[in-house]
């Protein structure tokens, strides 16, 4: 789909622990539409956000928020609330793929492999473990490996956790806990009706949290992965799956572990990224030029995927 010359708004930045991975996809993604001739508004999210964008008009809203309010469903809701076009999935999906207990509860009735696990209240963890050493312990809704632990046998957190111990139990009153899962690190893009690529990422220091995603140098991107090619089927057809269950759109991004003494029965989906980054060390896009598609022909993908969806949606209410 060749686009015409558009107005694009490009929602960016926030007040999410994830404001500065946002601004970097949001700029990138700016740069990227101008270079293409497209106007762009760019708008750093404040409290007046749906004012700015009612001053805009934009033809089209590029949503490059990450983390809350702009990846949970409140800025979906407020542009639905507008009748503005924007990019990426919907409220109902947000608030679904933002939370991962109601992710796995959505998805592993439809036989996708996720790893078992409970909420927990942080305060439990001062008393005891609520599973088997080694596991892992991260918000139930922040993404990016934001505030994520592992807790092993001989770690340095305690045994129980040390209540003035640094983690994610001082910044948030219930977590999830999962079994951690040995092995490879592995991340499938989807984009449309279509799994990219597998990347393996190996990360430098011990796992790959928030740090290891954006800093360069702190990860290496195996793209495409070395692994088994019932491997790589598995995870592009489960990734594919997962965002079709839960109804995303544009892109997404589904992170996996896979224990690869198991084999298949080895590999767990851990999350799906309905807002995955758009920066320069990002996956989405390397996966897509690995695949002969440069960062401005991602860009406009999304945003004619955007269109075309609320074009049918507007013939869909007009036939109704």
């Amino acid at each position: 789909m060749t686009l015409p010359k558009l107005h694009v708004a490009v929602l960016m930045g926030g007040w999410s622990s994830e404001r500065p991975v946002s601004l970097m996809s949001g700029n990138g993604v700016a740069d990227a539409l101008e270079s293409r001739g497209h106007k762009v508004t760019r708008i750093d999210m404040e409290r007046d956000v749906a004012l700015k964008l009612a001053e805009a008009k934009p033809d089209v809203v590029f949503n490059a928020l990450h983390g809350s309010p702009g990846e949970d469903g409140t800025v979906q809701g407020m542009m639905d609330l507008m009748g503005l076009t924007y990019t990426h999935s919907g409220l109902t999906t947000s608030v679904i793929a933002i939370d991962k207990e109601l992710t796995k509860q959505a998805l592993v009735a439809h036989g996708i492999p996720m790893p078992g696990g409970r909420i927990v209240k942080s305060e439990e963890l001062y008393a005891g473990d609520p599973l088997p050493r080694p596991y892992v312990l991260k918000p139930a809704c922040e993404g990016s490996s934001v505030g994520v632990a592992i807790v092993t046998k001989d770690g340095n957190y305690g045994n129980p956790i040390g209540r003035d111990v640094e983690g994610p139990w001082q910044h948030f009153p219930e977590l999830m806990a999962e079994p951690f899962i040995r092995g490879k690190e592995l991340t499938t893009a989807v984009l449309g009706d279509k799994a990219l690529m597998v990347t393996e990422l190996i990360p430098t220091t011990e796992f790959y949290d928030f740090d290891a995603k954006y800093t360069d140098g702190l990860t290496r991107h195996v793209c495409p992965a070395e692994i088994p090619d019932e491997i790589t089927q598995a995870c592009k057809d489960i990734a594919l799956r997962a965002h079709q269950l839960l109804g995303c759109k544009g892109t997404s991004r589904s992170d996996f572990r896979w224990d690869d003494t198991q084999g298949v029965d080895g590999l767990f989906l851990l999350e799906v990224n309905t807002q995955p980054g758009m920066t320069a060390l990002s996956l989405v896009p390397e996966q897509a030029r690995h695949l002969g598609m440069d960062y401005p022909d991602l860009v406009e993908a999304i945003i004619a995927e955007a269109l075309a969806d609320a074009s049918a949606q507007k013939h869909a209410d007009t036939s109704a």
